[in-house]
């Protein structure tokens, strides 16, 4: 079931704050697709960074490798089929949709801004936004967010930890991006602020479709039984 019985993924107390932050990711996203559209050479804060962190030895390089797998086809797809799974164990089915369209949806739109901006890296290679980091700041937001619902934390308390899941996971494999010399540090800022944008918009869709499947069904065994009455 899909129906009002299940906590939203997005809860209420939160969607204001999301919004905004959505907004402000949003204007972040644009801002430097502007940038550094049809550019192919890291800007002064891309060199700096990139200086620092290009090139681990291991057993880091390891670690970076394993990150950028689980961003690829065949890892981020046994991923998300073991987050839908356990989803559903848990008895959280909108959660479980949510993963899967907001991934989706995150992956779509990242691809999209890449052809519209143009920037490369590596010769023809599009960079702008970094997709893997946008696809795992994705996850690690609907965990959260299904986490907050689950243990009924309050505002504060449920922004704080899905915050701190994107930062932890977008980090995480911008780190692994920037040191495997896949993406620019501004891609990967990129990336993690089009999940910021795009999450939360999916779950509160994911939300609505879901409600007004709820009140359908509701409606109609009240609908058979004025039927009957006649």
């Amino acid at each position: 079931m899909t129906g009002r019985s299940e906590p939203a993924v997005l809860p209420p107390s939160l969607r204001m704050r999301f919004g905004l932050m959505a907004a402000l990711a949003a204007l972040v996203v644009v801002v430097l697709g502007v940038l550094y559209a049809d550019d192919s050479k890291p800007g002064t804060v891309d060199a700096r960074i990139g200086a620092a962190v290009d090139g681990p030895g291991p057993p880091w390089r390891h670690v970076a490798l394993a990150l950028d797998f689980l961003g690829e086809p065949v890892g981020s797809a046994a991923l998300v089929v073991a987050i839908v799974t356990g989803c559903l164990l848990l008895g959280r089915p909108r959660a479980a949709v949510l993963v899967v369209a907001g991934a989706a949806v995150t992956v779509g739109t990242a691809t999209l801004l890449k052809s519209l901006v143009g920037r490369t890296i590596h010769g023809e290679n599009l960079s702008y936004p970094s997709g893997h980091t946008a696809f795992a700041t994705a996850l690690a937001l609907v965990v959260a967010l299904a986490a907050t619902g689950r243990l009924g934390l309050g505002r504060t308390a449920g922004m704080s930890l899905v915050l701190a899941a994107a930062l932890v996971a977008g980090a995480a494999m911008g780190w692994a991006q920037v040191a495997l010399g896949a993406h620019y540090p501004t891609d990967v800022l990129g990336g993690w602020c089009t999940a910021l944008a795009v999450i939360p918009a999916t779950a509160w869709l994911v939300d609505r479709i879901a409600d007004r499947m709820a009140d359908r069904s509701a409606d109609r065994p009240a609908d058979a039984g004025r039927r009957q009455r006649r």
